[in-house]
Protein backbone atom coordinates (compact mmCIF):
# COMPACT_ATOMS: atom_id res chain seq x y z
CA UNK A 1 0.00 0.00 0.00
CA UNK A 2 1.38 3.39 -1.00
CA UNK A 3 0.99 6.56 1.03
CA UNK A 4 0.06 8.36 -2.19
CA UNK A 5 -3.17 6.35 -2.36
CA UNK A 6 -4.61 8.71 0.23
CA UNK A 7 -4.16 11.61 -2.17
CA UNK A 8 -7.30 10.22 -3.75
CA UNK A 9 -10.14 12.33 -2.29
CA UNK A 10 -12.38 9.32 -1.65
CA UNK A 11 -9.70 7.41 0.24
CA UNK A 12 -8.70 10.55 2.13
CA UNK A 13 -12.30 11.16 3.16
CA UNK A 14 -12.66 7.57 4.38
CA UNK A 15 -9.40 7.62 6.35
CA UNK A 16 -9.88 11.10 7.81
CA UNK A 17 -13.45 10.27 8.81
CA UNK A 18 -12.17 7.33 10.84
CA UNK A 19 -9.21 9.22 12.37
CA UNK A 20 -10.92 12.53 13.15
CA UNK A 21 -12.94 11.43 16.23
CA UNK A 22 -9.81 9.91 17.79
CA UNK A 23 -7.63 12.97 17.21
CA UNK A 24 -10.35 15.28 18.55
CA UNK A 25 -10.85 13.07 21.60
CA UNK A 26 -7.13 12.88 22.40
CA UNK A 27 -6.83 16.65 21.95
CA UNK A 28 -9.73 17.32 24.34
CA UNK A 29 -8.41 14.87 26.95
CA UNK A 30 -4.85 16.21 26.88
CA UNK A 31 -5.86 19.87 26.87
CA UNK A 32 -8.39 19.60 29.68
CA UNK A 33 -6.01 17.53 31.81
CA UNK A 34 -2.94 19.63 31.03
CA UNK A 35 -4.58 23.01 31.54
CA UNK A 36 -6.31 22.03 34.79
CA UNK A 37 -3.09 20.46 36.08
CA UNK A 38 -1.01 23.45 35.02
CA UNK A 39 -3.27 26.29 36.16
CA UNK A 40 -4.56 24.80 39.41
CA UNK A 41 -2.00 22.29 40.64
CA UNK A 42 1.38 23.89 39.95
CA UNK A 43 2.97 26.57 42.14
CA UNK A 44 3.69 30.17 41.21
CA UNK A 45 7.17 30.90 39.93
CA UNK A 46 9.49 32.61 42.42
CA UNK A 47 10.18 35.46 39.96
CA UNK A 48 7.22 35.55 37.59
CA UNK A 49 4.47 34.62 40.05
CA UNK A 50 1.24 33.26 38.60
CA UNK A 51 2.00 34.93 35.24
CA UNK A 52 4.25 32.00 34.37
CA UNK A 53 1.21 29.74 33.95
CA UNK A 54 0.34 31.38 30.66
CA UNK A 55 3.16 29.23 29.22
CA UNK A 56 0.68 26.34 29.02
CA UNK A 57 -1.06 28.22 26.21
CA UNK A 58 1.71 30.45 24.86
CA UNK A 59 4.40 27.83 24.27
CA UNK A 60 2.21 25.22 22.51
CA UNK A 61 0.46 27.84 20.36
CA UNK A 62 3.80 29.36 19.33
CA UNK A 63 5.20 25.95 18.44
CA UNK A 64 2.11 25.05 16.40
CA UNK A 65 2.13 28.45 14.64
CA UNK A 66 5.56 27.59 13.23
CA UNK A 67 4.87 23.90 12.60
CA UNK A 68 1.61 24.72 10.82
CA UNK A 69 3.59 26.71 8.26
CA UNK A 70 6.06 23.82 7.94
CA UNK A 71 3.14 21.47 7.27
CA UNK A 72 1.83 23.91 4.64
CA UNK A 73 5.28 24.00 3.03
CA UNK A 74 5.43 20.19 2.80
CA UNK A 75 1.90 20.04 1.37
CA UNK A 76 2.76 22.78 -1.14
CA UNK A 77 5.88 20.93 -2.28
CA UNK A 78 3.81 17.78 -2.77
CA UNK A 79 1.41 19.81 -4.89
CA UNK A 80 4.26 21.14 -7.02
CA UNK A 81 5.85 17.71 -7.50
CA UNK A 82 2.87 15.32 -7.59
CA UNK A 83 -0.01 17.70 -8.45
CA UNK A 84 -2.28 16.10 -5.85
CA UNK A 85 -5.21 18.41 -5.16
CA UNK A 86 -5.74 17.04 -1.65
CA UNK A 87 -2.29 18.32 -0.62
CA UNK A 88 -3.08 21.82 -1.93
CA UNK A 89 -6.42 21.79 -0.11
CA UNK A 90 -4.72 20.57 3.09
CA UNK A 91 -2.30 23.51 2.92
CA UNK A 92 -5.24 25.87 2.37
CA UNK A 93 -7.10 24.29 5.29
CA UNK A 94 -4.13 24.65 7.64
CA UNK A 95 -3.62 28.38 7.06
CA UNK A 96 -6.49 29.76 9.20
CA UNK A 97 -5.55 27.32 11.97
CA UNK A 98 -1.93 28.46 11.81
CA UNK A 99 -2.96 32.11 11.80
CA UNK A 100 -5.12 31.54 14.89
CA UNK A 101 -2.19 29.86 16.67
CA UNK A 102 0.07 32.77 15.71
CA UNK A 103 -2.39 35.36 17.05
CA UNK A 104 -2.83 33.39 20.28
CA UNK A 105 0.95 33.24 20.68
CA UNK A 106 1.30 37.00 20.08
CA UNK A 107 -1.55 37.88 22.47
CA UNK A 108 -0.43 35.56 25.28
CA UNK A 109 3.15 36.68 24.76
CA UNK A 110 2.08 40.28 25.31
CA UNK A 111 0.18 39.34 28.47
CA UNK A 112 3.15 37.34 29.71
CA UNK A 113 5.72 39.96 28.73
CA UNK A 114 4.07 43.09 30.12
CA UNK A 115 4.74 42.40 33.82
CA UNK A 116 8.17 40.95 33.00
CA UNK A 117 9.42 43.58 30.56
CA UNK A 118 7.24 46.54 31.52
CA UNK A 119 5.82 46.77 27.99
CA UNK A 120 3.19 44.97 25.92
CA UNK A 121 5.38 44.94 22.83
CA UNK A 122 9.07 45.08 22.06
CA UNK A 123 10.70 44.91 18.64
CA UNK A 124 12.53 41.80 19.72
CA UNK A 125 13.84 39.63 16.81
CA UNK A 126 11.58 36.71 17.70
CA UNK A 127 8.49 38.85 18.28
CA UNK A 128 9.05 40.79 15.06
CA UNK A 129 9.52 37.64 12.97
CA UNK A 130 6.34 36.22 14.52
CA UNK A 131 4.42 39.34 13.55
CA UNK A 132 5.71 39.05 9.97
CA UNK A 133 4.71 35.37 9.98
CA UNK A 134 1.15 36.42 10.91
CA UNK A 135 1.15 38.83 7.95
CA UNK A 136 2.26 36.01 5.65
CA UNK A 137 -0.61 33.89 6.93
CA UNK A 138 -3.03 36.73 6.14
CA UNK A 139 -1.53 37.17 2.68
CA UNK A 140 -1.73 33.44 2.00
CA UNK A 141 -5.41 33.28 2.99
CA UNK A 142 -6.22 36.43 0.99
CA UNK A 143 -4.51 35.03 -2.13
CA UNK A 144 -6.68 31.89 -2.03
CA UNK A 145 -9.74 34.15 -1.98
CA UNK A 146 -8.54 36.47 -4.75
CA UNK A 147 -8.14 34.00 -7.65
CA UNK A 148 -10.84 31.71 -9.01
CA UNK A 149 -8.72 29.22 -10.96
CA UNK A 150 -7.86 26.59 -8.38
CA UNK A 151 -4.66 25.26 -10.00
CA UNK A 152 -3.28 28.76 -10.54
CA UNK A 153 -3.97 29.88 -6.99
CA UNK A 154 -2.50 26.63 -5.64
CA UNK A 155 0.71 27.37 -7.55
CA UNK A 156 0.90 30.98 -6.37
CA UNK A 157 0.15 30.18 -2.73
CA UNK A 158 2.77 27.42 -2.82
CA UNK A 159 5.39 29.96 -3.91
CA UNK A 160 4.23 32.35 -1.17
CA UNK A 161 4.47 29.50 1.33
CA UNK A 162 8.10 28.84 0.35
CA UNK A 163 9.00 32.51 0.77
CA UNK A 164 7.22 32.72 4.12
CA UNK A 165 9.12 29.68 5.36
CA UNK A 166 12.09 31.97 5.92
CA UNK A 167 10.13 33.79 8.60
CA UNK A 168 8.90 30.52 10.09
CA UNK A 169 12.56 29.56 10.60
CA UNK A 170 13.38 33.02 11.96
CA UNK A 171 10.46 32.78 14.38
CA UNK A 172 11.94 29.59 15.79
CA UNK A 173 15.64 30.48 15.80
CA UNK A 174 15.72 34.29 15.95
CA UNK A 175 17.12 34.26 19.48
CA UNK A 176 20.01 32.10 18.23
CA UNK A 177 20.70 34.17 15.12
CA UNK A 178 20.79 37.46 17.04
CA UNK A 179 22.32 37.38 20.48
CA UNK A 180 19.99 40.07 21.76
CA UNK A 181 16.38 40.68 22.60
CA UNK A 182 14.19 40.35 25.65
CA UNK A 183 12.56 37.04 24.77
CA UNK A 184 13.64 34.19 27.02
CA UNK A 185 15.23 30.98 25.76
CA UNK A 186 13.38 27.80 24.88
CA UNK A 187 11.01 26.42 27.51
CA UNK A 188 11.47 22.91 26.09
CA UNK A 189 14.97 21.88 25.11
CA UNK A 190 17.29 18.89 24.91
CA UNK A 191 19.49 20.86 27.30
CA UNK A 192 18.06 20.20 30.77
CA UNK A 193 19.48 23.49 32.05
CA UNK A 194 17.26 25.43 29.62
CA UNK A 195 14.09 23.47 30.38
CA UNK A 196 11.45 24.75 32.72
CA UNK A 197 11.36 23.04 36.11
CA UNK A 198 9.82 19.56 36.19
CA UNK A 199 6.78 20.82 38.08
CA UNK A 200 5.91 22.94 35.02
CA UNK A 201 7.45 20.63 32.41
CA UNK A 202 5.04 17.68 32.63
CA UNK A 203 1.73 19.59 32.32
CA UNK A 204 3.34 21.72 29.58
CA UNK A 205 4.23 18.55 27.68
CA UNK A 206 0.64 17.36 28.00
CA UNK A 207 -0.67 20.69 26.70
CA UNK A 208 1.75 20.50 23.78
CA UNK A 209 0.46 17.04 22.83
CA UNK A 210 -3.08 18.41 23.10
CA UNK A 211 -2.30 21.31 20.76
CA UNK A 212 -0.69 18.94 18.23
CA UNK A 213 -3.77 16.72 18.11
CA UNK A 214 -6.05 19.77 18.07
CA UNK A 215 -4.18 21.07 15.02
CA UNK A 216 -4.44 17.68 13.28
CA UNK A 217 -8.17 17.45 14.04
CA UNK A 218 -8.88 20.97 12.78
CA UNK A 219 -6.85 20.50 9.59
CA UNK A 220 -8.57 17.19 8.85
CA UNK A 221 -11.96 18.77 9.46
CA UNK A 222 -11.22 21.80 7.28
CA UNK A 223 -9.66 19.68 4.50
CA UNK A 224 -12.79 17.53 4.40
CA UNK A 225 -14.85 20.72 4.13
CA UNK A 226 -12.66 21.99 1.28
CA UNK A 227 -13.05 18.71 -0.62
CA UNK A 228 -16.81 18.82 -0.22
CA UNK A 229 -16.91 22.47 -1.31
CA UNK A 230 -14.90 21.65 -4.45
CA UNK A 231 -17.23 18.74 -5.27
CA UNK A 232 -20.28 20.99 -4.91
CA UNK A 233 -18.63 23.66 -7.08
CA UNK A 234 -17.86 21.08 -9.78
CA UNK A 235 -21.47 19.79 -9.74
CA UNK A 236 -22.88 23.31 -10.00
CA UNK A 237 -20.51 24.11 -12.88
CA UNK A 238 -21.59 21.01 -14.79
CA UNK A 239 -25.25 21.89 -14.22
CA UNK A 240 -24.72 25.42 -15.51
CA UNK A 241 -22.99 24.04 -18.61
CA UNK A 242 -25.87 21.64 -19.26
CA UNK A 243 -28.45 24.38 -18.88
CA UNK A 244 -26.39 27.03 -20.59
Amino acid sequence: MSLWEYANPRKFMALSGAVLPWTAGIAALCLVTGLIWGFFFTPDDYRQGSTVKILYIHVPSAMMAINAWVMMLVASLIWFIRRHHVSALAAKAAAPVGLTMTLIALATGAVWGQPMWGTWWEWDPRLTSFLVLALFYLGYIALWSAIEDQDTVADLTAVLCMVGSVFAVLSRYAANFWNQGLHQGASLSLDKEENVADVFYHPLLLCLVGFVFLFIALVLLRTRTEIRARRISAILTRERMKNG
